[in-house]
């Protein structure tokens, strides 16, 4: 809290990624000679409707979270507690960049290819957010890195012991952006990219996989698609409607 305002990390960790992935592309972009201040114009729209599109996908692939007997619908809008689909996000802030290039002027896939790697570097900080929130983990673990949730949060699986730790998944998405971005960088550094070369592997594999190996160790198959969901294995409950 400061003051009367609520402050969520989740939130923070979601502005910081912004932050990071403005700044790496800004410094790509000059040298395909965009200038810097197309930056900020076209990451407005990518933002926004990334976010949106991110919620949208979450909400759709969770039904039962948002509709039930009883449910505050006011709760679809409630970002700050978590609920960012990576797949809904990039689908939608692509589409956003898109927007955004065509009101500045500028080639789609001059801004994507200088964006590619400072996506994934924000995908990685905004995944900072989970560890805030105690979501987006595994089955229990006895790894030495397993994540601890507090035995009073309502995250917490019931039937299991205080003090249980659990795999991190979060923690693994962001060694796989990390790692994606630098190899984008390295690769670009050493060889000759033509368009779409370094957005290719983030929009169409490096970003997508992450949640699609996740879920072979976290959630059992849904009604809408079991590869395309980065949900836990060990659910967060919904209230109880009233009777």
């Amino acid at each position: 809290m400061i003051g009367p305002i609520t402050v969520h990390f989740y939130a923070l960790c979601i502005l910081g990624g912004i932050v990071i992935a403005s700044i790496v592309t800004a410094k790509r972009i000059v040298k395909v000679g965009i200038p810097r201040s197309v930056v900020l114009d076209v990451s407005m729209w990518a933002v926004i409707v990334g976010i949106i599109g991110g919620r949208l996908y979450h909400v759709v692939t969770h039904p039962t979270d948002y509709f039930y007997k009883g449910a505050d619908l006011w709760t679809i809008f409630a970002v700050w507690d978590g609920g960012l689909a990576i797949f809904g996000s990039i689908l939608f802030g692509t589409l956003g960049v898109f927007i955004g290039c065509r009101r500045a002027g500028i080639r789609f896939f001059a801004f994507a290819d200088a964006l590619a790697p400072g996506l994934l570097f924000a995908q990685a900080f905004g995944r900072l957010g989970n560890y805030f929130n105690q979501e987006l983990y595994g089955p229990p673990t006895t790894l030495a890195w397993g994540l601890q949730i507090h035995s009073s949060s309502p995250a917490f699986p019931s039937g299991l012991p205080a003090g249980t730790l659990f795999q991190p998944l979060f923690l693994y998405e962001m060694v796989w952006d990390i790692a994606g971005a630098i190899l984008i960088i390295f690769l670009g550094r050493r060889f000759v990219m033509s368009w779409a070369d370094p957005w290719a592997p983030t929009s169409s594999g490096t970003a997508p996989a992450a949640p699609t190996w996740k879920h072979s160790v976290s959630t059992p198959p849904n009604s809408i698609s079991s590869a395309r969901r980065s949900t836990p294995m060990w659910r967060r409950p919904r209230p109880c409607s009233a009777s």
